[in-house]
């Protein structure tokens, strides 16, 4: 019996400490928006240095690493690649680029699984497709000593468990019984469990992982890797899953290691998240380019009112400020008096 099997019959009760992270997540996510509002041209940046560092991290968590110098042309360069590796990492980041793209419409099905896997392998033999034969998970020491860690499901069983997976999934996401962070941390559980691939069963975890935290409306993974802090907390990531993948078959084992791990890692996004950008409220010039975005974003005519719904943070007196500026400059006009008067920009900037 697998995680999402315990939580459908009821065998879960969520710790007092996960509970607490729960809470904490819920703060992050309602503090989303304010921060996503701020410095387009910051948030820009940070997605392109989370692309970057998410497909590195993960792929070198996996063993495929890639020199610095080569890592800008592998991922945004011309198509020819020298080796494995830099395919792999272009691979990684088409599969990013499609989870950013899609984001909550993506659903997470089997054909989803299967594609996030032939993209992550770029173009091997097996990309795409479920294991031909059954492959325990073996932990090998430096003196060669090997042990296995996890015995995997058994490749003719492998499509159908992972059915049971989806299932159980779209069920309790209907029934709404237990959190949703707590279905998806379980469900990414369950999937490393199955093991359903050759090679890269680790990789597209953190894909599902990005996918659905999209899908429940954490979209911090847009802006933090959370495959660099999920590389960064590495030994933690390997002991956690070992604890809580113990009996698993059996449905004995003990989920909230691992659970607690993954909200974990989604809180430290958020902490890193605002930590960046309140730095950036702070600097010189801030609050004027957040009130520039809202008003090159706006289509048509515009109220002074509506400019500070949509800048929190930044006072009435220096948005007037702000289109004072501009409309000395041209850039703006004022088509009434008082304060419901209409604002409209003139031309493109």
């Amino acid at each position: 019996m697998n995680t999402l099997k315990r939580f459908m019959v009821g065998l879960e009760a969520i710790p007092t400490a996960t509970s607490w992270q729960l809470t904490d997540l819920g703060e992050a996510k309602g503090k989303q928006q304010l921060f996503t509002r701020q410095a387009p041209q910051k948030l820009k940046a940070l997605r392109e240095h989370a692309l970057i560092e998410s497909a590195v991290s993960s792929n070198r968590i996996e063993g495929v690493e890639v020199p610095p110098n080569r890592v800008r042309p592998a991922l945004f360069g011309k198509p020819l690649l020298k080796d494995r590796s830099e395919e792999e990492l272009r691979g990684y980041r088409h599969a990013l680029e499609w989870i950013h793209r899609e984001g909550a419409g993506m659903p997470v099905t089997a054909a989803t699984i299967l594609e996030l896997h032939r993209l992550s392998r770029a173009g091997a033999a097996d990309a795409g497709r479920y294991k031909e034969k059954d492959g325990d998970i073996i932990e090998k020491h430096p003196d060669g000593r090997e042990r296995v860690r996890f015995r995997t499901v058994p490749a003719a069983k492998t499509p159908g468990s992972v059915a049971d997976m989806l299932a159980a999934w779209a069920r309790l996401e209907e029934e709404r019984r237990i959190p949703e962070l707590v279905l998806m941390a379980g469900f990414n559980l369950d999937f490393l469990c199955i093991h359903p691939f050759r090679d890269s069963n680790g990789r597209v975890s953190r894909l599902l992982f990005l996918l659905q935290t999209y899908h429940l409306g954490y979209e911090v993974g847009r802006y933090i890797s959370l495959e660099r802090l999920i590389e960064q907390n590495k030994e933690r990531y390997y002991e956690t899953l070992e604890i809580s993948s113990q009996n698993w078959h059996e449905g004995k084992h003990d989920p909230w290691p691992y659970v607690n791990y993954l909200l974990f890692i989604l809180m430290e996004a958020y902490r890193e998240f605002e930590s960046r950008l309140g730095q950036l409220k702070e600097a010189r010039g801030a609050k004027t380019e957040v009130v520039l975005a809202v008003i090159r974003g706006m289509r048509g005519r515009f109220k002074v009112a509506e400019l500070v719904a949509a800048c929190p943070g930044v006072s009435m007196d220096m948005i007037r400020l702000v289109l004072k500026d501009l409309r000395r400059d041209g850039r703006v006009e004022c088509l009434g008096r008082g304060k419901n008067a209409e604002w409209e920009r003139k031309g493109k900037w």
